[in-house]
C-alpha cells in the first residue's frame, strides 16, 4: 500500500469546520401581527458575504442574511439575520482562483446551511416557512469585481 503525497506544486481545498457565527430573530409586534388577516409582507432580502486569512492556507469565510419582512412602512413582522461561517484550507491556489473559491465557490458551500437556518428561525418565530432561492456567487462574485474595477479606474482619473 502506497501512501498519497502532494506534490509541492498540486492545489488543496479542505472544509475545517461550518458553524453558526450569529443568529437574531426579532418580531417587535407580535402577538398582534398574528391577527392580521391580509397576509402580504413585503420581503426585502440582504445577502453578503466575506472572507478573512487566518493562517497564510487558512480562511474564514462568513455569508451573512439579513431578511426583513413588513406588512406596512409601520408594521414589521419579523427581522432574521444569521451569519453562517466555514473555515477552509486553499493551498497553492493563485491570486485568481483564490478569489473565486473565497467570493464564490465557499458562499455556494454555506447557502444550504444559511437556507436552513433562516427557514427554520422564521417558522419557530410562528411565521410561513421562508425558503430563499438560489442564488448565483459568480454572477454576485463578477458584479463585485466590475465594482472594484470601476472604483480604481475613477481614482486613477
Amino acid at each position: 500500500m502506497t501512501e498519497e503525497t502532494k506534490t509541492p506544486d498540486e492545489q488543496a481545498f479542505a472544509i475545517q469546520k461550518i458553524f453558526v457565527k450569529d443568529l437574531s430573530f426579532e418580531s417587535p409586534n407580535t402577538p398582534d401581527i398574528f391577527l392580521e388577516k391580509d397576509w402580504q409582507p413585503d420581503v426585502n432580502l440582504n445577502l453578503q458575504s466575506s472572507s478573512r486569512a487566518i493562517d497564510e492556507i487558512v480562511y474564514e469565510v462568513i455569508l451573512n442574511v439579513t431578511v426583513t419582512a413588513k406588512l406596512n412602512e409601520e408594521t414589521t413582522a419579523y427581522l432574521a439575520e444569521v451569519q453562517y461561517a466555514g473555515i477552509f484550507t486553499l493551498d497553492n491556489f493563485a491570486d485568481e482562483d483564490k478569489t473565486y473559491m473565497l467570493g464564490s465557490y465557499c458562499p455556494n458551500l454555506l447557502f444550504p446551511y444559511i437556507r436552513e437556518a433562516i427557514s427554520d428561525v422564521v417558522a419557530k418565530g410562528g411565521f410561513p416557512q421562508l425558503l430563499l432561492a438560489p442564488v448565483n456567487f459568480d454572477a454576485l462574485l463578477q458584479q463585485k469585481l466590475q465594482q472594484q474595477q470601476e472604483q480604481k479606474d475613477s481614482t486613477v482619473q
